[in-house]
């Protein structure tokens, strides 16, 4: 890792590029499947599941068959731990449900609104490497609570043609209603213009690498809706000499191993700490089973040295991290001043791992610095808030001049005549 020490303020912006290509860099491939999946349909998708998975795919739908397979396949003691975390997950997305607000703004004129599920949503969860089961919990049990109609999955398989029993048993128990062998640009195309057997959905949610990301940014030009651009995983960790050195390297290289092209930071107000964590990631490196994919992304990463907690407060804020740690003796002060993070952990004894499975918040979150804008998915992430009004005949003779009067102002005579027909006809 990159040890840097005070860097002045004018670096800060290349300091704190991420390892990502643009979305220019890769529109052109992205564009070129969205037309082909558009035009041709499933024999467009099977093409690129054959070049980008290397697999004939004849019919990409799991059936039931495939299901009560999988279910066999995952152990009892795996199963009792989804199990614990469908029910935290369950619980803190439940708590997000509001009512509806009602309101009198004035004597005969009442406003109200309501949350009203999205019908149609697509869950895109990455394979490959690490079949991540945990993101389905993630976007199916809030999915769910909230009341869509058809959930759609999507997850590239593997090069037998088969998606891991995990994600299998996960999305059936969490009432997925139709699940898709089909990952990439393709799933994504896929489901924004639907195909003979995939239906087109209203809006996709789900991380995955930097051409699914930009696949996401392409669907919303076919007006459809994403959760947020999510691409490939970060995590910041700021911390002092209270921090334990192990547990901080341990937390930086469970994010490390996601990929080659995820990052991660160290942002610490001690030196000696900075020393101790770079070593404690050299040793738990070595005996990583992924250790080939973490060191590629630790290359990508950095230990900087700040001299103070405002300095590194700044500096969190402009880098905006997805997943963020707080191990600090003056924690208060960065929860409280923090105002671009998806999701914070605090504490020597919260890694961020709690959150990614079973803790029951959401670790589908803004990454690339897309937190100073995004939150991550959460319960309204799967609905819609809808207006209401009725105005009676009291309240339209109360209301019913301002409309006029702003109306011809605008000169939207329409607008103006719309009111003035109905005083007119309360007067008669």
């Amino acid at each position: 890792m990159q040890k840097i020490y005070n860097p002045d303020k004018s670096t800060w912006n290349e300091l704190l590029q991420r390892p990502t290509q643009s979305f220019e860099a890769l529109e052109e491939t992205v564009l070129s499947v969205f037309r082909d999946v558009d035009q041709n349909g499933d024999s467009a998708i099977s093409q690129y599941t054959r070049r980008f998975d290397g697999v004939d795919m004849t019919n990409a739908l799991v059936v039931s068959k495939e299901l009560q397979e999988a279910s066999l396949l995952v152990s009892d003691a795996l199963k009792e731990a989804i199990g614990v975390a469908k029910s935290n997950i369950e619980k803190f997305h439940i708590a997000q449900q509001t009512n509806k607000i009602t309101v009198d703004t004035m004597p005969g004129v009442s406003c109200w609104q309501e949350k009203r599920p999205i019908q149609k949503v697509g869950l895109y969860i990455p394979g490959g490497t690490a079949p991540l089961f945990s993101t389905v919990l993630m976007l199916a049990i809030p999915a769910k609570i909230a009341g869509c109609q058809e959930i759609i999955l999507c997850s590239p398989p593997n090069k037998e043609g088969k998606l891991d029993p995990a994600i299998l048993y996960t999305a059936q128990l969490c009432g997925v209603t139709k699940i898709f062998k089909i990952g990439g640009i393709q799933a994504i195309a896929g489901m924004t213009f639907g195909t003979e057997s995939i239906p087109k959905v209203y809006k996709i949610f789900g991380p995955g690498n930097q051409y699914v990301t930009v696949a996401k940014q392409m669907a919303t030009k076919y007006n459809i809706a994403i959760d947020m651009p999510a691409g490939p995983s970060e995590l910041l960790v700021v911390a002092d000499d209270t921090a334990n050195p192990s547990f901080v390297a341990s937390d930086l290289l469970s994010q490390a191993e996601h990929g080659a092209d995820s990052q991660v930071i160290l942002i610490a107000t001690s030196k000696s700490l900075i020393l101790k964590v770079e070593e404690e990631v050299a040793k738990q490196l070595s005996v990583l089973p992924r250790k080939e994919i973490a060191q590629k992304a630790i290359e990508n990463s950095k230990l900087i040295y700040v001299e103070d907690d405002e300095i590194a407060l700044q500096l969190i804020n402009d880098y905006g991290p997805e997943h963020y740690i707080v191990c600090v003796a003056n924690e208060d002060y960065y929860i409280q001043n923090t105002v671009n993070a998806g999701s914070v952990f605090i504490g020597n004894y919260t890694p961020e791992s709690a959150g990614d499975y079973a803790s029951g918040t959401n670790h589908t979150l803004p990454t690339n610095g897309y937190a100073k804008q995004y939150s991550g998915v959460n319960l309204d992430s799967f609905t819609k808030s809808m207006t209401f009004q009725k105005i009676t005949e009291k309240g339209i003779l109360a209301l019913g001049n301002t409309i006029e009067q702003m109306a011809e102002a605008e000169g939207l005579q329409a607008h103006k005549n719309a009111v003035t027909l109905r005083l007119n006809s309360l007067k008669e």
